[in-house]
């Protein structure tokens, strides 16, 4: 990979387009990028990143704030790379998530983010992709990388590295497992342990159902000791074994004990059925004896009352031969009432008609005449009486409409003067509103003004007190180089006198018989003794690490004196060269005019309704003036119409009163209607006389004929036949009775086999049903025992096939279990044969680790003057749980290896600059040999002494091997004289930008 050109806009601190050629930076082979601290160095390496994969490395992705907040509202952010990947040029243009002013009204609405990447196709660009997920899809295959593998390899963290060398084991797991495919290791790992989890819940779920199966077993067979052993451990094999055996002896048990209910079973069913058959016969012969005398006794109570029963049967049939002269006799006296009643209705009716017909005895056909006439008279009133009414509703509703017309004559002239006042209090409020609008305006400017200033006072008071804090500083400064190069003075003290007393420690180390290292003889004559108070190693050490501890506390003091000249200067910058009384003069000044302003500004909303409503309110009232005159005009046609259709009524009613001389219709309606009610009810009432005059005769006749073919002297002989409907049924249920009573005791008395019965024995019922109830009980208790023990058996059974089904089914799985178990724990570093405690993505992430620390110490050698090497070691460090990815580092002048928290600040720099770079020789090979033409080394330079840099700018300068190109991010002033090719970075306060440049020194 091999950037060439990068233009940023309106992204991190750059608020306008910045360009920066790779291609020009790339002639020298080394660059450096420099600028003051929070320029935007390390902005430039987020801009490449995320063109690439649309995020940014490190704790900066979590904000998600991109957009450069200086940059102009409307202006988009977006990042453009051209780079040329796996030997292919393209170019990646991407916009981040970000708020823009909406089109229409205020506020702020979100624009989503988009990508574009596209491929060089002869002078112009192919697009290849737009869509989010298939650009990284794309980026990821033609990098050979991922994001956190090309941030770690291409860029260099260095402060990343400090944490990762001195992290603890857990914290390097999970970083190189995100550089290194360790991902089928970790899922074997959780598969496994899901895998044991899974078992071990399945070995529980068959434990519980042979616990269930064992309790079912000692309720089925009910013996107190049916358990042969202690239950609390089931997954016991030799436990399940003396389950199987328990249960065995069970089922034998109660098989035996069933087998001898079966036959006490048997015998007691013998004895009760002869008692029953001997129960059945006496019952019956009793039953039968019984029957025959109680027939004997009715027999004779029927024979005392047979001369009446005789009796009984002549009255029934006199009764019924009687029967139909009642309805006819009935009828006939009905209808001659019905007939002499409508007589008198018929005379009174005609008298009625008569009267008001003025006719002395009208005749039916001068009745039907006259009603013919009324009724004609009736139709036509009716007809008219609807109009008469309206003529009361029309004459009414003219008066409303009258009283209405003067109502809307005077709203008229209302709204007419309504009209006339409204423009002139529209104007009035219009302008107004323009002079609040016109105050808001100037509120928004001198806004801006008051925040300006106020900044400007702020920045006054930080410098200020900037001020205090760098002269403390400096002075803090000046007493750690003190004390720093009293401590290095001390240091050299101790080591030249420990090289001098050198042939004293030589000799505490000589043993009898062994050669001295210097001279290589086997005889010691005279040994050198150390003089009192000779330093030793670790006195030197310790020494040693006084400077190391001095040394980073000057470092961080003098990193503290630069941060604070940077602050004071960028504060300078902001304050501007105005006095601090001017600018809080002038502040107070703008406030003030603003104070003034903000009353008619507030006031523009409101003057704003009050505008709307007044215009609204002058369009209302024309148009009710309007609106008002049309339904003037029409209430007037409405009221003439109503008083033609009122005269042409009133002559129809008069026409029809005129002969009569009523004076309403309702009057002419109500005579009418009583004439055809008079006269209808005449002709109907002479209709209804004559009807019943003929049905009285026929009645008659039939009467008599029905007499005249009985054999009754008269009616009065015929009528004193007839009896009641109670008298006649009970007669008839006393024959009936008596009939049936005498043939059921005939029928008993002629059976064969109740007579036979008479002449026996009698037996006694009592004793046979309590030997029989004897019998029953012995029976019951016999089938009773035998359905519980058959039960129980066929149960045991049962249950014992169901027990050595769930040992069968529980057997592998317990097995399995207790080998997933093992080997889960083993993989997870849990186990005790695990004696490092390292899990097994560890133990390759461990190899993984050695090939980091073999690649590093390549370089480590040469930056360090061939003093360090890293050390990859298994054993867990102090306070770890888990070992496999521990580091060391073995100091090659005094032979021993150490935690790496114990290197100064310079020391753990070039320390961990060669770990990153060793890391990104590995992933490079891990991602199939991707080439990466340029790569980026940020920070951390400012902690090395002039002899140290050296030897990182030799390493540096090997990077540019085979046409790489390496860009350092520092702002080191040494480094400005070292590198002449610079890129550089400077922050304003209208947004940070950069510049390509050369330096001279």
């Amino acid at each position: 990979m091999r950037l060439h050109r990068l233009e940023v806009t309106a992204f991190g601190p750059f608020a306008e387009t910045v360009t920066v050629d790779f291609d020009a930076l790339s002639a020298a082979g080394l660059f450096l990028l420099s600028g003051r601290t929070g320029a935007g160095k390390t902005s430039i390496l987020d801009a490449v990143c995320f063109a690439l994969y649309g995020d940014v490395p490190g704790d900066r992705s979590s904000a998600k704030r991109f957009r450069c907040d200086t940059a102009l509202p409307g202006v988009p952010p977006r990042v453009v790379l051209e780079a040329t990947l796996s030997g292919r040029r393209f170019r990646m243009t991407r916009s981040p998530t970000w708020q823009r002013p909406k089109k229409r009204g205020t506020g702020h609405t979100t624009e989503q983010a988009h990508v574009l990447v596209e491929e060089r196709a002869g002078e112009g660009w192919r697009a290849l992709s737009s869509r989010m997920d298939e650009a990284g899809h794309l980026v990821t295959d033609l990098v050979g990388m991922t994001m956190p593998q090309f941030c770690q390899v291409a860029m260099l963290p260095q402060g990343r590295f400090q944490t990762f060398l001195r992290a603890r084991s857990e914290e390097r797991h999970r970083l190189l497992s995100q550089l290194f495919s360790t991902r089928r290791f970790e899922d074997m790992e959780r598969w496994l342990r899901e895998h044991a989890r899974e078992l071990h819940r399945r070995s529980q779920r068959h434990e519980q159902d042979v616990a269930a199966v064992v309790a079912r077993l000692h309720e089925a067979a009910d013996e107190a000791h049916a358990e042969p052993a202690d239950a609390d451990d089931l997954a016991d094999a030799a436990r399940t074994d003396a389950l199987a055996t328990w249960a065995g002896g069970l089922v034998t048990r109660t098989r035996a004990a069933a087998e001898r209910t079966t036959a006490r079973l048997a015998h007691a069913s013998v004895v009760a059925e002869a008692a029953r058959r001997d129960r059945d016969a006496g019952h019956r012969l009793h039953e039968q004896q019984q029957r025959h005398a109680a027939a004997r006794s009715e027999l004779a109570a029927l024979d005392d009352v047979a001369r009446e029963q005789a009796g009984r049967r002549d009255r029934l049939v006199r009764a019924r031969r009687a029967a139909p002269v009642v309805p006819l006799h009935r009828l006939a006296v009905s209808s001659a009432q019905q007939r002499d009643r409508a007589g008198e209705a018929a005379l009174t009716a005609v008298v009625a008609a008569a009267a008001l017909l003025d006719v002395p005895d009208p005749s039916p056909e001068d009745l039907a005449a006259a009603e013919t006439r009324a009724r004609d008279t009736v139709a036509a009133a009716r007809a008219l009486l609807p109009r008469e009414q309206e003529l009361a509703a029309l004459r009414e509703r003219i008066a409303t409409d009258r009283a209405t017309e003067a109502d809307l004559l005077a709203e008229d002239a209302r709204l007419a003067s309504r009209v006339a006042e409204l423009p002139a209090e529209v104007t009035a409020l219009a302008e107004r509103l323009t002079a609040a609008r016109e105050a808001a305006g100037r509120i928004g400017d001198l806004a801006r003004l008051v925040a300006e200033q106020a900044d400007r006072l702020a920045a006054h008071e930080r410098a200020a007190t900037l001020r205090t804090r760098l002269a403390t500083a400096r002075a803090d400064l000046s007493t750690a180089v003190d004390t720093c190069q009293a401590l290095k003075e001390r240091w050299l003290e101790v080591r030249e006198a420990r090289l001098h007393g050198m042939a004293a420690e030589i000799a505490l180390d000589l043993a009898v018989g062994a050669c001295c290292p210097v001279c290589g003889s086997e005889d010691h004559p005279q040994k050198a003794v150390p003089s009192d108070g000779a330093p030793t190693a670790e006195t030197e050490k310790t020494a040693r690490r006084a400077v190391d501890d001095a040394e980073a506390d000057r470092a961080a003091r003098d990193a503290l004196v630069r941060d604070l000249l940077a602050s004071l200067g960028v504060a300078e910058s902001e304050a501007g060269t105005d006095p601090v009384d001017e600018v809080r003069a002038t502040l107070a000044s703008l406030r003030a005019e603003r104070e003034e302003l903000r009353g008619p500004a507030e006031s523009r909303d409101d003057l704003a309704g009050q505008l709307d409503r007044a215009q609204t309110a002058l369009v209302d009232a024309r148009d009710d003036l309007t609106a008002v005159r049309v339904e003037l005009a029409a209430l007037r046609s409405r009221v003439a119409a109503a008083q033609a259709d009122a005269a042409r009524t009133r002559a129809d009613v008069d026409a029809l009163l005129a002969p009569g001389g009523h004076a309403a219709l309702s009057d002419l309606v109500a005579e009418a209607t009583a004439l055809v009610d008079t006269v209808a009810a005449a002709v109907t009432s002479t209709e209804r006389h004559a009807s019943t005059e003929r049905a009285a005769d026929e009645a008659a006749r039939e009467r008599d004929t029905w007499l005249a073919s009985e054999d009754f002297a008269g009616l009065d002989d015929a009528l004193a036949a007839v009896l009641p409907a109670d008298r006649l049924a009970g007669l008839e249920a006393a024959v009936a009775t008596y009939d049936a009573r005498l043939a059921g005791v005939q029928a008993v008395l002629a059976d064969p086999a109740l007579a036979d019965a008479a002449t026996r024995p009698a037996p006694d019922p009592a004793a046979l049903d309590v030997a029989l109830a004897a019998a029953d009980d012995a029976l019951g208790a016999a089938r009773t025992a035998h359905d519980v023990a058959a039960t129980r058996a066929a149960r045991v059974a049962a249950l014992e096939t169901d027990l050595v089904a769930e040992l069968a089914g529980w057997r592998p799985v317990r097995e399995a279990h207790a080998t997933a178990a093992e080997l889960a724990s083993f993989v997870e570093g849990k186990s005790a044969d695990n004696e490092l405690r390292m899990r097994l993505s560890a133990y390759v992430l461990a190899w993984r680790l050695s090939q980091v620390v073999a690649a590093a110490n390549h370089r480590l050698l040469r930056m360090s003057d061939q003093r360090y090497t890293l050390e990859h070691t298994g054993r867990r460090g102090a306070g770890e749980t888990r070992g496999g990815l521990s580091l060391l580092v073995r100091d090659e002048w005094s032979g021993e290896a150490r935690d790496p928290a114990t290197l100064s600040g310079g020391e753990t720099f070039v320390v961990s600059l060669a770990l990153a770079l060793g890391l990104a020789d590995v992933v490079t090979a891990e991602a199939g040999g991707a080439d990466l033409d340029t790569l980026f080394v940020d920070e951390g330079f400012g902690a090395l002494d002039a002899d140290t840099l050296d030897d990182v700018m030799g390493t540096l300068d090997s990077l540019r091997d085979g046409g790489r190109v390496v860009g350092v991010v520092s702002h080191v002033a040494e480094l400005r004289s070292r590198i002449p090719t610079q890129l550089v970075v400077s922050k304003q306060r209208g947004g940070s930008t950069v510049a390509v440049g050369r330096s001279h020194a």
